[in-house]
Parts: structure tokens; sequence; C-alpha cells
């Protein structure tokens, strides 16, 4: 796809969620739209950064273990955002320059950014799939041209499960993902939660910006994403709590949770 209609595609006139997050973690691929809800939710809900500071961070610890504890040589990172610091496959093939990362997303703004994404070690290979959340069995299909899905892969889906408004619907999809994938698996989630009420006001605040909303749920249902998966240790925490370097389970006290489960 050239540029050209990339850009054709793209909305500046109403705030956009990988654009919006994108100034939250300091990055400069946002437009003024993105930056005055931006400015308006930390006015309401400060935490937020937090939120999206803590989040990328356990990003990286969690590709880490993977790679590093659990020899995941694959990963398939669903809804991946603006390219920022330590994406995925930067981090995994730190550990292991011989991982493979797909990075899958449907946005025309990421999709324009994709080429700061495609690169790799030369053991290890990186892609870009222009694929829909809502469409596992082509985001699957599409990935097995770079991944052996006979072998563990890590999933992750992160901060993009929001997106789908129906619960059931978003297990749903994360359900038929992971059958795709073999014993050995990892799923990796975080999210923004339902747990205070400066979050529901801040998403709230989004919802009615125009941009597409983005809906925050209780903890329970974040844990319910991994039903028929091996949790592994701390098991659904804040994400600051989640294997924090350096050992210790404190950390600020964000609406923010995640998990790492094995399929077994």
């Amino acid at each position: 796809m050239s540029h050209d209609s990339l850009r054709d595609r793209i909305d500046t006139s109403k705030p956009h969620s990988a654009r919006f997050w994108n100034y939250f973690v300091g990055g400069k691929d946002n437009y003024e739209v993105d930056r005055e809800i931006g400015d308006q939710i930390k006015s309401i809900f400060p935490g937020l950064v937090d939120v999206a500071v803590t989040s990328r961070r356990f990003l990286g610890r969690a590709v880490a273990y993977l790679a590093g504890e659990q020899g995941v040589r694959q990963f398939l990172d669903v809804g991946t955002g603006l390219p920022t610091a330590d994406n995925t496959h930067e981090v995994a093939q730190r550990v292991a320059p011989d991982a493979r990362i797909v990075y899958v997303d449907n946005d025309p703004i990421v999709l324009a950014h994709a080429n700061a994404l495609l690169t790799s070690t030369p053991e290890g290979r990186t892609a870009y799939l222009d694929a829909d959340l809502y469409d596992p069995d082509a985001v699957l299909k599409a990935a097995a041209g770079t991944l052996d899905l006979s072998r563990p892969v890590g999933l992750m889906i992160l901060n993009t499960l929001g997106h789908v408004a129906e619960y059931e619907r978003a297990r749903e999809l994360v359900r038929q993902l992971m059958a795709g994938l073999p014993a050995g698996s990892h799923l990796v989630i975080s999210d923004s939660t339902a747990t205070s009420e400066g979050m529901i006001a801040a998403s709230q605040a989004y919802n009615a910006s125009g941009a597409v909303p983005y809906y925050v749920r209780p903890v329970e249902e974040i844990a319910g994403f991994f039903e028929g998966l091996e949790l592994v240790e701390p098991g659904v925490v804040r994400v600051p709590e989640w294997r924090p370097e350096g050992g210790g389970g404190a950390g600020a006290a964000v609406d923010a949770y995640c998990g790492v489960g094995r399929k077994p």
C-alpha cells in the first residue's frame, strides 16, 4: 500500500488511540487534536500517564521473560500501536537474536510507520500485517508466513481489547487466536481497568471526544481472558507489580492490570 493511500485514510480531525497513547509515553507521532484530548484527560486523571508508561515497561519485562526464561522464539503482537522505544522485536532479539516477530494492526497511522518496525537482526525476522483483530483466522493464516505455528508463540495483546465493546466477543477473539497456537504458547495481556472513579471519568471523556471508543473493564474480566491457561506467577496484577525489576512487588497504584498465561 502506498504512503499516499495511507495518508488518505488518516483522519486528523478526531483523536486517535495510537497517537493519544504515543503522546502519553512521550512520542512525537501525534497531532494537536490528540494532544488536546490528552491534556484534558490529564487534568481529569493524571494517573493515566502512569498507566501508559508502566504498561510499556511491562511489555519489556514480559517479552524478556518469555524469550529468556521460557525459550519462546516467536511473537505475535496484535494491536501494535505506534513504535516507541523497546518494541517487542527489539526486546526479544536482544535476548534471542533469532527471534521472529509479527506485528498486526489495521490502523493507517500505524501502517504509515511500519517501516520503523521492520528492522531485524540478521538471524531473526520481523514482519508487519495489515490485519484485523476481528478476523482471528486471517491473522493466524497471514502470521504463518513468518512464524511456525507448530512451535510456541508469545501472543501479545496490550492495551487493545478495550476497543471491543462486548466482553464475550473480546473473550472469543482471544480464544480463537490461542486455539490456533500450540501447547507451550503464552498469552500476554495488559489493559486499563475500571478500578477508580478517575479512570472511569477519563474513559468517558475520551469516548465523548469522537475517537473510536475504548472501554475499561473490571479486573475480574481481565482475569477471564486467561481461562483455560496456566497463569504465570504472580498472576493477574497491576502492571508495575508483574515481576518488577529488582524484585519486590511495590509500584504505583495504577488503574491497569496484566497477566501472562501458558497454554498447557
